[in-house]
């Protein structure tokens, strides 16, 4: 199946994010052996993002250069919900959503993407 790459509408690839998400029932990140990746905030300093994609081939384009030796991961979108946005929000990190090749994208608060999740859902 042709996947329609990210794009530099931020807007656009974060809409893409949830149905594409919730029709996967996971969400994607990039784990290496210092645990998973992480990078500055544009908007927010001093505070982290950590960036989550909505298919597989999306976060596979970022496990190379600075993240060489990480490989994505699914994480079930129930305990993405339940178990990370919620300690993200505790650890003040925020969500990358579906950052583009050059690492650029929406940052949302990990609340705010846990009450869309749940909207979409119900």
């Amino acid at each position: 199946m042709q996947v329609e790459p990210l794009t530099d509408d931020f807007e656009a690839n974060c809409a893409r994010f949830l149905p594409e998400a919730t029709a996967q029932g996971c969400v994607w990140a990039l784990q290496g052996e210092e645990g998973f990746a992480l990078c500055e905030s544009e908007r927010h300093p001093q505070t982290d993002v950590m960036p989550f994609w909505s298919l597989q081939a999306f976060a596979e384009v970022h496990a190379g250069g600075e993240w060489s030796g990480y490989q994505p991961v699914a994480i079930a979108l129930e305990e993405f919900m339940d178990d990370w946005l919620t300690g993200m929000h505790e650890d003040v990190l925020l969500v990358g959503i579906n950052w583009n090749g050059a690492l650029e994208g929406v940052e949302l608060e990990p609340l705010d993407l846990l009450e869309q999740l749940e909207q979409a859902l119900s």
